[in-house]
């Protein structure tokens, strides 16, 4: 089985790090390729950025040229995932969803520890379209920069496990989404300090993507995610 996980921004060093801790979940004979688009922005924290990033990511992953199974779309609260649903075969899975949904089999509530405040609009939209919202107890921002997870690691730990306690203590959240996919590996710190289970949205994206390859199902095409008719594209993705 292979699995394309599809970084959302041009930070090659985030790839690494994402595709790193999805393998450390991955079953034995899966594997996972990580690949980054060829233009964007260097992080995503806005509308702009996310939709283009949209768009880049659909042009990575169309034209990758081996063979693949499914797809995991490793931006939070990121938008896209429709467009790959219409264009892939395969089962696409984005860590936002893949996260709370997880979550819900943990507790009663959860709550999402992002990045920057602008991003918790995107993420509580992306929640709300997918149905997730009702048991959302929050969405948290730390106030870093998604680069800073790299560039001050330390930092961003305190900062986000300073959000998951609060989350934890005042909002009556019973488990802590990691709110970005440069977040992953955190889970032991912040666990350690909250006493709640904490979920990745990369590692719970690859745990759920294999699980629906391994049953042979894939996104309905009957009629929202069906292969987008044949028309002329000028330009795809565009002229750079």
């Amino acid at each position: 089985m292979r699995i394309l996980v599809a970084n959302v921004n041009t930070t090659a060093s985030m790839t690494d790090a994402i595709a790193e801790s999805a393998r450390g979940v991955a079953s034995p004979g899966t594997e996972i390729v990580g690949i980054t688009p060829r233009f964007g922005a260097d992080s995503c924290e806005g509308n702009f950025e996310s939709y283009l990033a949209a768009i880049a990511v659909m042009d990575a992953v169309t034209s990758y040229p081996e063979p693949f199974d499914a797809v995991i779309q490793a931006g939070y609260g990121e938008h896209g995932r429709e467009g790959l649903q219409e264009l892939l075969d395969v089962p696409v899975v984005d860590i936002t969803e893949a996260a709370a949904s997880t979550a819900m089999y943990l507790g009663h509530k959860y709550s999402v520890v992002t990045t920057l405040d602008r991003t918790v609009p995107l993420i509580e939209d992306r929640l709300k379209l997918a149905g997730l919202d009702a048991r959302c107890a929050s969405v948290r921002a730390s106030g870093l920069g998604v680069l800073e997870l790299e560039s001050d690691p330390e930092r961003a730990v305190e900062a986000i496990v300073a959000q998951s306690r609060e989350a934890v203590e005042i909002d009556h959240a019973e488990v802590i989404c990691l709110g970005c996919g440069g977040m992953a590996e955190l889970e032991a710190r912040v666990t350690e300090a909250t006493g709640v289970p904490i979920v990745d949205g990369v590692r719970a994206a690859v745990t759920i993507a294999e699980g629906l390859v391994r049953m042979g199902l894939s996104t309905s095409k009957v009629r929202t995610y069906a292969t987008p008719r044949e028309k002329k594209v000028t330009g795809w993705p565009f002229q750079l």
